[in-house]
């Protein structure tokens, strides 16, 4: 019999989903110390997890998981995380905001308070590059949706190869200045790792040549500072951002009343209950036959 824990801010849904599946040989326990799983949001579980002395496995409940990622806190257990149902929440994000953009529907709707008839000038998206840092899943979905749009897309990766053939071409971060330079848009969706700490800074953005910035990603990935100085320079002419380095945003901070900035609090691509449990129940029935699990996150690389 095995004995899992649950600690989620959706915790009472994630207790009735849990009873609904009926997974063999799997009990509720709300006891670190008999808990040999554990289902939880990362950020919520950091502060016991010393607390299990009986752990093997942790079922993240987000596709971040870089709370988990820190030096001080154990690795001595398998960590699987959730992936494949983001990509189109994230693509929605992104085109949303794009087309809301590049077509002014904001504008109109604040004219039409005036009943003010004034058409705004504007271009199709189609034909425009857009460069995605990170293909795997998510960014091969966004990178699929904007081909449907007529996009060229560009990938940019560890390796510089995908087989995602949505991608045109692929850079390997080395050369993300090259990939930057021919930019319309510009969409992350890169875990929080060592290597993509603040790779968008003022000398990476200022090869791009009035670019729309998403952050969908991690907040690491963009340097606050560095961004400021590449909107004012003309290189980046309007960042979305989802994610921060710190959250919630200090209500001090200076992308709150940046009219180059769009502000959203971290609400891009949410971890449904139904969703998550899916694939906890998946990985669960291969746990209890021995089989390898899947979306196990590699320690080293942090991803």
């Amino acid at each position: 019999m095995h004995e899992v824990m649950i600690v989620s801010r959706q915790q009472a849904r994630y207790e009735d989903l849990l009873h609904q599946a009926q997974l063999p040989d799997l009990v509720l326990t709300r006891d670190p110390q008999r808990a040999s799983i554990i289902l939880a949001d990362p950020p919520a579980i950091i502060a016991q997890l010393s607390q299990f002395p009986r752990l093997r496995w942790l079922q993240s409940t987000y596709a971040g998981v870089d709370a988990l990622m820190r030096d001080d806190l154990r690795q001595d257990y398998t960590l699987t995380n959730v992936r494949g149902c983001f990509g189109q929440l994230i693509a929605e994000y992104v085109f949303g905001l794009l087309l809301d953009n590049t077509r002014h529907f904001s504008t109109y709707h604040q004219q039409q308070q005036s009943a003010l008839w004034q058409a705004q000038p504007y271009r199709t998206i189609a034909g425009q590059c857009m460069v995605i840092l990170g293909t795997g899943s998510i960014g091969s979905h966004v990178a699929r949706v904007a081909q449907a749009f007529g996009l060229r897309v560009i990938g940019v990766n560890r390796s510089g190869m995908t087989t995602e053939p949505a991608f045109t071409q692929c850079y390997a971060i080395d050369a993300l200045p090259e990939a930057l330079a021919q930019a319309n848009v510009v969409v992350s969706v890169l875990p929080a790792t060592s290597a993509t700490h603040h790779l968008l800074n003022a000398d990476s953005l200022a090869h791009c040549q009035n670019a729309m910035l998403f952050n969908v990603g991690r907040g690491n990935a963009v340097c606050e500072q560095g961004l400021l100085q590449a909107i004012k320079q003309g290189h980046i002419r309007h960042a979305y951002l989802d994610v921060f380095q710190q959250e919630p945003l200090p209500s001090s901070h200076p992308f709150w009343r940046h009219p180059q900035i769009s502000v959203t609090p971290h609400i891009a691509a949410e971890s449904f209950p139904e969703q998550v449990m899916t694939i906890f129940a998946d990985n669960y029935r291969r746990w209890h036959q021995d089989e390898p699990l899947q979306y196990q996150v590699d320690f080293g690389r942090g991803y």
